[in-house]
């Protein structure tokens, strides 16, 4: 993949759909590093959790959505840029999951009501933490099953 400034950008994770690619590349350079961080995460947890099944990469309101069509296991997870700057990852504003994020750790993150998880540009992402949240939203629909 390449930025708008034609540099090449790595993914293990190579893009399945041009528009989700090309949305990637108009975001600004340093939200879009921290993005393709969460975006790995994203499919890293899927492949390793047990009964999530393949992701499907789209877009939702012009931002990269990731949803399990084949298991209906989870709910949706946007990944994005707030309009008044830095990153975030979203998930369904009707779910308990930001609460739940929130609760077990109050204080090591931005939250933006109970739909994202914030992040200044050139943030140090914690991965560690954030895979329970990711983990959590891809098998939401399993739980309440």
């Amino acid at each position: 993949m390449r930025d708008n400034n034609d540099r090449f950008i790595e993914s293990r994770h190579p893009f399945a759909d041009r528009e989700v690619e090309a949305a990637f590349a108009s975001f600004p350079e340093e939200a879009r590093t921290g993005l393709l961080a969460l975006r790995e995460l994203i499919f890293d947890t899927a492949r390793k959790t047990a009964g999530v099944g393949e992701i499907q990469e789209t877009l939702k309101w012009g931002q990269p959505a990731y949803l399990t069509p084949e298991t209906q296991s989870g709910s949706t997870i946007r990944l994005g840029v707030p309009k008044d700057g830095g990153f975030a990852i979203y998930v369904h504003c009707q779910t308990t999951l930001i609460d739940d994020f929130r609760r077990e750790f109050p204080d090591d993150f931005v939250f933006e009501g109970n739909r994202a998880v914030r992040f200044l540009e050139g943030s140090t992402l914690n991965l560690g933490k954030l895979e329970g949240l990711v983990r959590r939203a891809l098998i939401y629909h399993l739980r309440r099953r």
